[in-house]
């Protein structure tokens, strides 16, 4: 692939001597999950995100990739990079032999320049609580907006099993139900999410799309309309594989069928496909803006990881 131009893209100023940065491309993601992995190992005990989950973002039809990232170079060694992913949010990681040297200050920069030039007036990451990272950014003067967390369902725990209400039925989506699938979770995180709706391609990028994506990795809950030959879709679980760890990374219910029980049993529902393909360990996200923590914590899940985002006016 060649290199990407360098046209329009903020400059890095500020790196020590001996490094150098560029734009990133496609080919880097291996590298860049390469860094993020070493940061996390330092700051979690270990790895979280996959190289899985950095091509499903990069591959979104809306994201230019050269255009949204920077990567830091010791000679031919990726070092550091950022990722403006969307106008108002970043992603950032230097490798901890790096940290501590001025670059994650020049990251930062970099990002707010280029946030500004996408248009934004604010800019946030998330960042694991009490980290390098965290403390950097509360140096440079970033707020805390929210906080969040990774909950784990311990490895041969089970969430109790609930019966589905009568009418109700869980089953892997087709092709067919995916803009049914979309709206329903675009709309249900949308409730508390300030951002705006992502579009179906991008969707798709994320969920069946993903590499290594599966028909059972989206799961619908349906009910029976009343002609009793239909069905409609209330809700949705998107649920992958990373190893051995299973992540529901989206759980949402239709707001007229909520109270009913239904989150619990589409857990036990989505652990259960997920053991059945291999998963000794299952993990979700949630944070303080959608106000599920109880929720997943009485069917049995604990919290393994803190995240703060924060985030500055720009």
């Amino acid at each position: 692939m060649s290199a990407p131009d360098e046209s329009d893209h903020p400059a890095l100023p500020g790196l020590p001597a001996g490094l150098t940065a560029r734009p990133l491309t496609m080919d880097d993601a291996a590298a860049v999950h390469a860094v993020i992995a070493a940061e996390e190992v330092v700051d979690l005990g270990e790895a979280e995100l996959t190289l899985e989950d950095v091509v499903a973002d990069w591959q979104r039809p809306s994201y230019d990739v050269a255009a949204s990232t920077v990567g830091v170079l010791d000679g031919d060694r990726l070092v550091a990079y950022a990722d403006l992913s969307a106008p108002d949010v970043a992603y950032t990681a230097v490798h901890p032999d790096h940290q501590g040297r001025g670059i994650g200050t020049a990251l930062a920069r970099w990002v707010q320049a280029r946030a500004r030039a996408a248009g934004s007036t604010r800019v946030g990451t998330q960042v694991p609580e009490g980290s390098a990272a965290d403390r950097l950014l509360a140096d440079l003067g970033y707020e805390v907006r929210w906080t969040a967390w990774d909950l784990e369902l311990p490895e041969g725990a089970e969430v109790r099993a609930r019966a589905l209400p009568e009418g109700y039925a869980l089953r892997d989506a087709t092709e067919a139900d995916r803009e049914a699938a979309w709206t329903l979770v675009e709309d249900a995180f949308l409730e508390w999410s300030e951002r705006e709706r992502m579009s179906l391609a991008d969707f798709g990028a994320r969920v069946w799309d993903r590499p290594g994506a599966e028909p059972w990795n989206l799961r619908l809950l349906v009910h029976a309309t009343g002609s009793g030959s239909g069905e409609e879709v209330v809700g949705a679980t998107h649920v992958y594989l990373a190893g051995d760890a299973a992540y529901v990374a989206r759980i949402a219910v239709r707001p007229d069928h909520r109270g009913r029980g239904l989150a619990p049993a589409m857990l036990v529902d989505a652990f259960g496909q997920a053991r059945e393909h291999g998963a000794a360990r299952c993990y979700l996200s949630t944070d303080t803006r959608a106000g599920a923590r109880g929720l997943y914590e009485k069917v049995g899940m604990v919290v393994c990881s803190t995240w703060i985002h924060r985030s500055t006016t720009l």
